[in-house]
């Protein structure tokens, strides 16, 4: 990249700086720093990991002498990055920079092709000859992080300030090279070079200290679920109680434990969940979460509880599925009328409700509340109730944890959408998403598109992938009941 950028630079001065050149320039930048971003999202779902595993009993140890040292890391990243952004406020504030009103925003504005700014900057304040420095003792206090990561990183680590050949054959030095008589926006696309040099430089090493840290194995003797209520029959208005837990003969065991899909504090292996019935008839409590097995993997629970809600005298409406209703999705209704339908009408504001004998279904497109109005021999009564569009679903390659044995990642076909504990029978698929590999492996970060839930467009980067790579699935979108949307993506560091 550099050579390329090297000869696109002498291009320039040829050309007299064209508007075409300047595009040209501006996109390679704003590709540049959406690298950036990228590789900066991945590098936090390894510090995430190494931070897990700190507090894992089987994997402690290594993890507290390994993270110390990705820490490290990411501390003289961090002050590298912040040394080359102060840089390129110097050069646009050489190049008469100001704030301007565009599209109702402020935004900056400069001059795009002054040569002077950088040559002025670099060569006669000696910025050059600072940052020259800087990045090779940038580059020696990361490989001196550990003797490990030097043998590892020593001839690959992408900090490189020589600078390539003239046309002629000459070696230059480096401020020459890069910014004399270089048009500021030029010289802002080769600092933006050199700070994603320095995010891969992170990746790779903190990609290293994950590796280090290892499988964690762990030994039980027996795990069972712990299942319990207070009552299996109920009116509405009254309280139900569920507790849910797991029993382990091990000190060592994780476990987590989710009921109708909110995360419940486990004291003691137990955990206690309290909700307000409603709704006449046989409702189920879907249990669901994790222990960890003998093999040191997560072990998926999944159990049902089961209640009756009676019907009082009088009317009655009450919501089968939750106290809401749903955008876009069939929301079974049961209405108790007291005197018989032949005497009972309902109607509904907000949206649209049809049936008979006690069994309806609401429909709603949007708004945020609805009412549905019971006439019983005469006598009106209107029950309000909220509208909710579906909660997001979550985007997930095979297990759906952000860490995955390198293996396993490389043997998955398809990716999914997936609706955590939502009770409707409702599907979402995946529509597009953008895709970066970095981390080991990859000297560079590679970006790749898919437009389905198959993994196919990705399959050959996916086999290059090695225990300590990173893969980033960003901007994610996908399709249900009640149109597009797009959702959060998610960053797997495989070991």
């Amino acid at each position: 990249m550099i050579n390329i950028m090297y000869l696109v630079l002498t291009a320039i001065l040829a050309l007299n700086v064209s508007a075409e050149v300047i595009n040209a320039f501006k996109t390679v930048d704003t590709s540049l720093q959406n690298s950036n971003a990228n590789i900066t999202s991945s590098n936090k779902t390894l510090y995430e990991s190494l931070e897990e595993k700190k507090k894992e009993a089987a994997s402690s140890i290594l993890a507290n002498v390994w993270a110390p040292k990705a820490e490290a890391a990411k501390k003289l990243s961090a002050d590298m990055m912040a040394y080359i952004e102060d840089l390129k406020v110097q050069l646009k504030k050489a190049s008469n920079l100001r704030m301007v009103e565009k599209d109702g925003k402020q935004v900056e504005d400069f001059k795009l092709d002054a040569l002077d700014p950088s040559t002025r900057l670099f060569e006669t304040e000696g910025k050059g000859k600072e940052f020259e420095a800087k990045l090779v003792a940038y580059k020696k206090a990361m490989l001196d992080i550990d003797p490990a990561i030097k043998k590892q990183y020593e001839a690959t680590l992408p900090i490189d300030v020589t600078p390539p050949l003239s046309q002629e054959g000459h070696q230059k030095d480096f401020t020459t090279s890069y910014f004399h008589m270089t048009p500021t926006i030029a010289a802002l696309t080769m600092l933006s070079k050199f700070q994603n040099n320095v995010k891969n430089a992170e990746n790779q090493v903190v990609s290293f200290c994950h590796t280090q840290v290892g499988k964690v194995e762990v030994h039980m003797d027996k795990v069972g679920v712990l299942v319990g209520q207070n009552s299996n029959y109920l009116m509405p208005g009254q309280e139900l109680v569920v507790t849910a837990g797991v029993g382990a003969y091990s000190s060592t065991v994780k476990s987590n434990i989710a009921i109708n899909g909110s995360g419940v504090n486990l004291v003691d292996g137990k955990g206690e969940y309290k909700t307000t019935v409603s709704g006449a008839g046989t409702h189920t409590i879907q249990i669901t979460g994790t222990f960890t097995g003998e093999d040191g993997k997560p072990v998926p629970i999944s159990e049902k509880v089961e209640y009756v809600v009676g019907t009082p005298g009088g009317s009655a409406v009450m919501l089968d599925k939750m106290n809401v209703f749903y955008i876009g999705v069939d929301n079974p209704v049961t209405i108790s009328s007291g005197t018989g339908w032949d005497k009972t009408k309902v109607s509904m504001e907000g949206g649209s409700i049809s049936g008979s004998n006690g069994k309806f279904t609401v429909k709603v497109s949007g708004g945020t509340a609805a009412s549905i109005i019971v006439n019983a021999d005469g006598k009106s009564s209107t029950f309000a109730f909220r509208i909710k569009r579906i909660p997001d679903p979550v985007f997930k390659v095979g297990d759906g944890k952000i860490r995955m044995p390198s293996v396993a990642f490389k043997a998955q076909e398809l990716c999914r959408a997936e609706l955590e504990n939502f009770d409707f029978d409702t599907r979402y698929t995946v529509v597009s998403a953008t895709v970066y590999f970095s981390g080991a492996n990859f000297s560079s970060v590679q970006q790749a598109v898919i437009t389905s839930n198959s993994l196919a467009p990705i399959k050959a980067l996916m086999q290059r992938c090695g225990p300590g790579s990173v893969i980033s699935f960003d901007n994610v979108k996908v399709s249900g009941p009640d149109g597009q949307r797009t959702i959060d993506g998610k960053s797997i560091a495989l070991y």
